[in-house]
């Protein structure tokens, strides 16, 4: 059990490091304009892949269930510009509806 601590331990320290380097790097230096077009990129498209392997992907295969249904409604609503609660409830809905009807 010891040596799994040490090593949690030794993962611990070595992020932080590796998340330390960027500012002290860097410092108080501007970083240019492409980049930071880059950097507000990013958060998107990390959710949209995180989106799409979640409801495709299961085993390492491409899966087609009912998760597809609830991402649907979710951009139903989001196209109508519904609330996130709406939004919320009708991606439950619709994947608990064709889950029920299979």
């Amino acid at each position: 059990m010891t040596e799994v601590w040490l090593t949690i331990a030794a993962l611990a320290v070595a992020t932080a490091m590796i998340k330390a380097s960027g500012p002290v790097v860097l410092g108080g230096r501007a970083l240019p304009p492409m980049a930071l077009e880059v950097i507000s990129l990013l958060a998107a498209a990390l959710l949209a892949a995180l989106v799409v392997t979640q409801t495709f992907a299961q085993d390492g295969e491409v899966t087609i269930d009912a998760r597809i249904a609830g991402v649907a409604a979710a951009a139903g609503a989001l196209a109508l510009r519904r609330s996130l609660v709406v939004t919320m409830v009708s991606a439950a809905l619709a994947t608990a509806l064709v889950r029920a009807l299979s």
